[in-house]
């Protein structure tokens, strides 16, 4: 998804189409991510495809690798709890 939004960069209307583009990368975000992080991640996502020359920011790969480490943070706190 984030390189959708690069590519959109590569067009002589990259702005016209990051607008249209914006709302829809924010609804799959949403709904990749869920909850906590799908609903501010949504919203910085929008901001970010809809501002001119704010495509370079990664705001998937980045909420993946941050969903990744919470969920590994919560696999080491269950462990733990059993092993209490």
């Amino acid at each position: 998804m984030d390189a959708v939004g690069i590519l959109s960069s590569l067009s002589l209307l990259t702005e016209w189409i990051d607008i249209c583009w914006a709302p829809i990368s924010a609804y799959v975000f949403y709904q990749t991510f869920g909850g906590r992080t799908g609903k501010l991640g949504a919203m910085l996502n929008l901001a970010e495809e809809a501002l001119p020359f704010a495509d370079f920011l990664p705001t998937y790969t980045l909420a993946y690798f941050y969903q990744r480490r919470q969920a590994k943070k919560q696999k080491g706190n269950d462990t733990s709890e059993k092993l209490a």
